[in-house]
C-alpha cells in the first residue's frame, strides 16, 4: 500500500513538473538546447563509430584469421616511422618458397603491387580499343595467393602454375576495371586488353571488394592482377615485395608466427642481440590498431558532446534556481499545509530530471534523424543506433538533471515557510 502511494506521488510530481515546463515552454526549450546538442552528438558519433567498426572489422576478418603478412615494416604503426625503419632492406620473393615448407604453413606467396599510396590509387593504364581504364593498381601474384587472400571470382578463373612458369600474358581484372573496359556488358573473359602497352588475355573478373572506410568507388576494384613472373619481367626494378603466409589452422597461429619469425631472422642473418628488421602482421594486429584509433575518435567526440552537456546542465541549474525564486510563496503554502522537506526536494529534483531527460529524448530523436540521413546519403555505410546507445543518451541526460538539480532542490527544501509566505 505504501509502495503504491509512493508511486502515485512520484507520478503526480512528474505530472506537475511537466505542467510547469509547459507553462514556461520557450524558457524550457532554450534551457535544454545544450543537452539536446550534447546527446545528439553522442548518438551520431556512436552510430558512426559502430558503422566504421562494422566495415573495418569485416574487411580485417576478410584477410583470414589464419593469414600472416610479412613486410619490412608494420602497416599498423600509429605515427611517423623512423628513418632506420624506412631504410630496411626489401624482402625477397624466393623466401616464400622456404616459408611454404615450414611445418604448419599451408601456403606462402610473394606479392608485388604498384600503386600511388599517397593518392590511394593505381598508376597504370589499361586499354581496349578506344576505351581506357586509368589509375589501375597493378599487382603481381603467384597462383598460391588464391589459397591465402580473399580473391573471389565473379567469372572466369585465376591464373595457374602453368601461366606462372610460362610467363603467360594473362590477367584477372577488378570489377571497376572490367566495367570501364567493357561498358556494354560484354563478357571480358577471353578478350584481349593492352596493359601498359602489352597485350594480355582476360581470364577472370574479381567480385566487388569490401570497403572499410568511405563510400563510392573502391580503389581495390580498379585493379589488374597478373602472374608474378610476368610482373618481374615488366618491372625488374620493382623490389618492394610483401610475403603472405597462411597457417594450416587458426589454432596453430602462435606456432606459425614463431616459425616465420625464426625463418625470417635466419635468412635476414640477424644475430640474437638484434631486434627484428621486419614486421609480422595478423588480424589481431590490425584489430588492436583499429581499436586504438576508434577509441581515440570516440573519446574526442565524447569530449565535444560533454561540453554541450555541461552547458546544458548549467542552464538547468540556472532555470531551476529562477523557478525556486519565482515559486517561493508556493513553497511556503505547501509547507504550511503539511508538505515535508523531502516532498519539496523530490518535486524540484524531478522537475530538473524531467527537463534534462526531455532534452535527452529530443537529442536521441534528432540523432536518429541525422543517422537516417547518413544512411540514405551513403547506402554502403552501415551506421546504426543500438538500444544501448539510446539508453546511454537518455541516462546521461537524466544524470545531468540529477547532478545540476540537487542544489536548487535542496535550496527550495530548506526555505523557511514563514519567510516564504512573506515573500513578494
Amino acid at each position: 500500500m505504501r509502495k503504491q502511494r509512493g508511486l502515485a506521488g512520484i507520478g503526480e510530481s512528474i505530472a506537475l513538473a511537466l505542467d510547469v515546463l509547459r507553462r514556461n515552454l520557450l524558457r524550457s526549450s532554450l534551457t535544454v538546447l545544450g543537452i539536446v546538442i550534447g546527446v545528439t552528438t553522442i548518438i551520431v558519433i556512436g552510430a558512426v563509430i559502430q558503422g566504421l567498426n562494422s566495415n573495418v572489422l569485416g574487411q580485417i576478418q576478410s584477410l583470414g584469421s589464419n593469414t600472416i603478412i610479412c613486410y619490412k615494416f608494420s602497416w599498423a604503426t600509429l605515427g611517423r616511422l623512423s628513418s632506420d625503419v624506412l631504410q630496411r632492406k626489401d624482402l625477397k620473393a624466393e623466401w616464400a618458397d622456404g616459408l611454404a615448407q615450414l611445418p604448419h604453413v599451408l601456403a606462402a606467396a610473394p606479392t608485388a603491387r604498384i600503386e600511388n599510396y599517397n593518392l590511394n590509387a593505381g598508376s597504370s593504364n589499361v586499354r581496349r580499343g578506344s576505351v581506357r581504364a586509368q589509375n589501375v593498381i597493378l599487382e603481381g601474384d603467384k597462383p598460391s595467393i588464391a589459397q591465402i587472400s580473399n580473391f573471389n571470382l565473379e567469372r572466369g578463373r585465376f591464373f595457374n602454375q602453368t601461366d606462372e612458369e610460362h610467363h603467360s600474358p594473362v590477367t584477372v581484372l577488378g570489377r571497376i576495371t572490367a566495367n570501364k573496359l567493357f561498358p556494354k556488358g560484354e563478357d571480358p573473359v577471353g578478350q584481349e586488353v593492352l596493359l601498359e602497352g602489352q597485350a594480355f588475355t582476360v581470364v577472370g573478373v574479381l567480385e566487388e571488394q569490401k570497403q572499410a572506410l568511405g563510400t563510392g568507388e573502391n580503389p581495390e576494384d580498379n585493379i589488374a592482377v597478373i602472374p608474378f613472373s610476368v610482373m618481374r619481367k615488366m618491372h625488374p626494378e620493382f623490389k618492394d615485395l610483401v610475403l603472405f603466409i597462411a597457417a594450416d589452422d587458426t589454432k596453430n597461429m602462435p606456432i606459425v608466427v614463431d616459425e616465420v619469425r625464426e625463418y625470417m631472422r635466419r635468412v635476414r642473418r640477424l644475430p640474437s642481440d638484434k631486434p627484428d628488421d621486419f614486421a609480422l602482421l595478423t588480424t589481431d594486429t590490425f584489430l588492436d590498431s583499429w581499436k586504438q584509433i576508434s577509441g581515440s575518435i570516440f573519446i574526442a567526440m565524447l569530449a565535444v558532446g560533454s561540453v554541450a552537456l555541461l552547458v546544458g546542465g548549467i542552464g538547468v541549474m540556472n532555470i531551476m534556481l529562477v523557478s525556486v525564486t519565482e515559486r517561493t510563496r508556493e513553497i511556503g503554502v505547501r509547507k504550511a499545509i503539511g508538505a515535508r522537506r523531502s516532498n519539496i526536494l523530490t518535486q524540484f529534483l524531478l522537475e530538473a530530471v524531467t527537463l534534462a531527460a526531455l532534452g535527452g529524448v529530443i537529442g536521441v530523436l534528432f540523432g536518429g534523424l541525422i543517422v537516417l540521413v547518413i544512411r540514405l546519403a551513403f547506402s554502403a555505410f552501415p551506421a546504426a543506433i543500438s538500444v544501448s546507445l539510446v539508453a546511454l543518451g537518455v541516462a546521461v541526460a537524466g544524470s545531468i538533471g540529477v547532478f545540476f538539480g540537487v542544489y536548487p532542490a535542496w535550496k527550495a527544501a530548506r526555505l523557511n515557510p514563514v519567510e516564504a509566505l512573506r515573500y513578494e
